[in-house]
């Protein structure tokens, strides 16, 4: 089970980055607190202080066609926020 999908990089989570040294991941919706401070400690090799999550639901979409409205929703997601050790940074261009 891949506990890690993919990190979050946009304009806030850049923001926590340089001030507060979080970085943000999307993560398994079954992943909990534990389980994700080791897969970031692994993958890294960085020291973890905190993880803090949220489960945002999934939105309704809709789209209207030749031939009618078709509707659907978005897949829900959880975010991890993590909060590393002073010092400590992610490269997160590196597997580029």
């Amino acid at each position: 089970m891949a506990i890690i999908i993919k990190p979050i990089v946009t304009e806030k989570m850049t923001g926590l980055t340089d001030k507060l040294n979080r970085y943000g991941f999307k993560v398994d919706l079954n992943a909990n607190k534990i389980q994700i401070k080791q897969a970031i400690q692994d993958m890294y090799k960085v020291t973890v202080v905190s993880v803090n999550t949220a489960v945002f639901p999934g939105k309704k979409k809709s789209r209207f066609t030749k031939s009618g409205v078709i509707k659907g929703a978005s897949a829900k997601y959880k975010k991890a926020i993590v909060t590393l050790k002073d010092g400590e940074v992610i490269d997160l261009y590196s597997n580029i």
